[in-house]
């Protein structure tokens, strides 16, 4: 297990934690001791939209301990779930708001975003799904018992967004011990966002989505406790070389690899050694690595 005696954390987070924190490995955190763990992508997205409250349930019913999201920002500073920095791919944004291409998420205010069907592209059943808060989302996954992999999204468009994020984790009651240490991991492309966010919050798990060069590892270990690389750009001798690497926890780096969805390609990664299968289809996944 993760041992990490913690500094007094900045006043940001609202909290001050002083002692040593016990951080489990991804498979203790989902209380497996075999395959990897299964992590649904923006929710069951294979099923359901992504990245709304009907993914997350969805997921749920597929018994998918741990969900995948993307977090960004509204012009009026609002936190909102969406994986695209513009709105039109997901939503009806075109629709309703013509003269405002090209649609960027920084542009419009929470109050009009709510307003958006973020479910009809995917099916006439899904009619009337919404994009939601930050707030709503950590409100569902905690009323399903679920974990949370979190993306920050483009956090160089977003100046200051992981304090931001890190409030708003504070007021829904993720920075309680259980949740840090059992239930929550940060991620992000953004190495800097990576690197801010421990120095904020050293407790929390932190990933980078990339695949680093071996040579850099270390330097990405100061600050990161999982390296999480396209399914198309490692082997094992990669995941080996992660995994002899120790991160910010002092516990061998952990690989979450992205975005599996098929029998075949889930067994091979399964096979190099992995410790986490991000994917749009867990039922999939999960029937193909279980034990």
């Amino acid at each position: 297990m993760y041992v990490r005696a913690a500094a007094a954390l900045a006043s940001v987070t609202g909290s001050v934690v002083i002692g040593v924190l016990v951080l489990p490995t991804a498979a203790q955190a989902a209380g497996k001791h075999g395959g990897p763990v299964v992590i649904a992508h923006r929710g069951a997205s294979a099923y359901a939209p992504e990245n709304t409250l009907e993914a997350i349930d969805e997921a749920d019913d597929l018994d998918a301990t741990w969900v995948e999201n993307d977090v960004q920002r509204t012009k009026d500073g609002a936190l909102v779930i969406i994986h695209d920095t513009t709105l039109n791919r997901t939503t009806n944004v075109e629709e309703l708001y013509p003269d405002r291409a090209p649609w960027n998420v920084r542009d419009f205010t929470a109050r009009e975003i709510a307003k958006l069907d973020a479910g009809s592209w995917k099916g006439e059943e899904f009619t009337g799904e919404r994009v939601p808060t930050l707030h709503e989302y950590l409100r569902r996954v905690d009323h399903n018992h679920q974990k949370l992999l979190m993306e920050i999204k483009s956090p160089e468009l977003y100046p200051g967004i992981e304090a931001q994020i890190l409030r708003q984790l504070r007021k829904d009651g993720w920075l309680r011990y259980d949740h840090v240490t059992r239930r929550l991991v940060v991620q992000s492309f953004s190495a800097d966002s990576m690197r801010t966010m421990h120095e904020l919050r050293p407790d929390i798990k932190t990933g980078f989505l990339g695949t680093p060069a071996v040579t850099d590892l270390p330097e990405y270990a100061a600050f990161v406790d999982q390296i999480n690389p396209s399914n198309t750009t490692i082997s094992a001798d990669y995941v080996r070389a992660v995994h002899a690497v120790r991160g910010a926890h002092k516990e061998p780096l952990e690989v979450n690899t992205w975005t599996v969805n098929d029998a075949a390609t889930a067994q091979r990664v399964a096979a190099l050694g992995v410790d986490g299968i991000i994917t749009n289809a867990p039922d999939v996944v999960r029937e193909a690595v279980e034990d």
